[in-house]
């Protein structure tokens, strides 16, 4: 799995211009990308790599503050650029094989075993 990690003040994500996950508070916006070998167990890792992550601000992690994350499923971080104009895709893992990962790794930030229970939304 790669992911790119940015602090925002809020976030919001809309498909079909119907709003599907939003904050309004300064936490992480977080795009995945899941390649072919990536298990259950590589999204509870980058979930509690990204929950720890001491990069808001004064060295805070979300776990300090309860910070909330938003993951997007982003397959274009495993774009091969190397050969010509045109990336190729092929690391990246199909949406049927990525999804649930994502989902892993989103699933893992909500409720997971590392995180106190005072910490954790409702």
């Amino acid at each position: 799995m790669r992911a790119v990690v940015q602090r925002v003040s809020q976030a919001s994500v809309a498909v079909d211009g119907q709003v599907v996950a939003a904050f309004a508070e300064p936490g992480l916006l977080v795009l995945v990308g899941v390649t072919h070998q990536d298990t259950p167990a590589t999204a509870a890792k980058l979930a509690a790599k990204l929950w720890g992550l001491r990069i808001l601000e004064g060295e805070k992690s979300c776990s300090d503050v309860a910070a909330p994350l938003l993951v997007v499923s982003q397959f274009t971080l495993y774009a091969d650029t190397r050969k010509g104009r045109r990336p190729t895709w092929q690391a990246a893992a199909p949406g049927p094989v990525a999804e649930p990962m994502v989902d892993a790794v989103a699933a893992a930030l909500r409720v997971p075993a590392w995180k106190p229970a005072s910490l954790a939304p409702t």
